[in-house]
């Protein structure tokens, strides 16, 4: 995990449902465990939570998970992070919304994901600003092409 990430825990979780009227409850807080136990494996979907739920001989059912991510998603806990192919993932949100989330660039070919952490856009964001009056609070930016392994994959086949 990045250092700019601090992981949530269940006292957080406890405080977040409070304020909006949830109660913690075993499903909630083990699902939310998952994340926090599992943070070098970003991106997971509900069935990845649901298999590793099964893995743990817990009785969670996949509705109960997808039900939980997306209260986890409403109450800022979790990120939903779309990349164009149809399966939703999920993956700890920054606790600090100043600090400026990772950049994703996804391999059109095997699919994999990999995190850019550098940001770039700063002056972007200041021109944006500046011109529109609009107040950025945070951006999203995917890269969608061909990673290093299909890239070499792909010129050993051309010779």
């Amino acid at each position: 995990m990045s250092e700019n990430h601090q992981l949530f825990g269940t006292e957080d979780l406890r405080g977040k449902l409070s304020e909006h009227g949830y109660k913690m409850t075993p499903q909630r807080k083990e699902i939310l465990q998952i994340f926090v136990d599992h943070s070098d494996y970003h991106h997971m979907s509900a069935e990845d939570v649901y298999n590793i739920l099964r893995e743990n001989k817990s009785e969670i059912g996949l509705a109960t998970v997808y039900r939980s991510l997306d209260l986890l998603c409403e109450l800022g806990m979790l990120v939903h992070v779309d990349f164009g192919d149809g399966c939703a993932r999920y993956e700890l949100n920054s606790a600090d919304p100043k600090v400026h989330h990772h950049h994703h660039l996804i391999c059109l070919k095997c699919k994999k994901v990999i995190e850019f952490e550098e940001d770039l856009l700063e002056m972007l964001e200041a021109y944006i600003e500046k011109k529109s009056g609009f107040q950025i609070l945070n951006h999203e930016v995917k890269f969608f092409g061909y990673c290093s392994d299909c890239r070499a994959e792909s010129e050993e086949e051309i010779f």
